[in-house]
């Protein structure tokens, strides 16, 4: 049980609320790494196995919006940098931000194809029929260098985007949210000319 603090200007919160606790242990970790021990505690009640876990599935959601933040102040929008001096014009920028952000995060959880989201969830038709006419022009001629999600699904659009922000297919290692957002970049100049050249 955890009392409410003497100093908090918040009166009407109640005198204390009850936490549960929930604690999780790595028993066998990759080799060289620290084991995962996280102590968690939650007002939600716990009383199976499957509640705890629900509880670590929703902290473990924090990585997400971590790197929503982290693209929008250091991974290329770098929103802190701004030179705005309203605050109405520094929250216009911001929810520019975000949202370039949020499509980034999205093209990231959806780089393995694992689920098939459609496209149209971050990009509008017109945006999709660039990314088909970019998807084969940049596929090569054998099996690895061709786009392996199926069409339209936001994993295709992420196998495209990342091509363009200088992910290559060889790579062991996954395209991240700076590629991401480099392929953006590219992509929404492509798209602009592209939607210019289709009117």
């Amino acid at each position: 049980m955890l009392k409410r603090p003497k100093d908090t200007v918040e009166k009407n919160l109640p005198a204390s609320v009850t936490v549960n606790l929930v604690e999780v242990i790595e028993l066998h970790p990759p080799k060289d790494a620290e084991p995962v021990h996280w102590v968690l505690l939650t007002t939600h009640k716990i009383k199976t196995a499957a509640d705890a876990w629900q509880i670590v599935d929703w902290y473990k959601l924090r990585w997400t919006v971590e790197q929503l933040f982290r693209t929008m102040k250091l991974q290329g929008l770098k929103i802190e940098d701004s030179q705005l001096a309203t605050a109405d014009r520094l929250l216009k920028m911001v929810a520019i931000a975000a949202k370039a952000a949020a499509i980034v995060i999205q093209l990231v959880q959806a780089r393995d194809g694992r689920d098939h989201q459609p496209a149209s969830l971050a990009f509008t038709q017109d945006e999709i029929d660039a990314i088909d006419a970019l998807n084969t022009r940049i596929q090569g001629k054998i099996a690895r260098q061709k786009n392996p999600h199926p069409k339209n699904t936001l994993a295709w659009a992420a196998w495209v985007i990342a091509k363009l922000g200088g992910w290559h297919e060889y790579e062991a290692k996954p395209p991240g949210p700076i590629t991401f957002h480099n392929g953006l970049t590219y992509f929404r100049a492509f798209a602009a000319g592209w939607a210019f050249k289709h009117v």
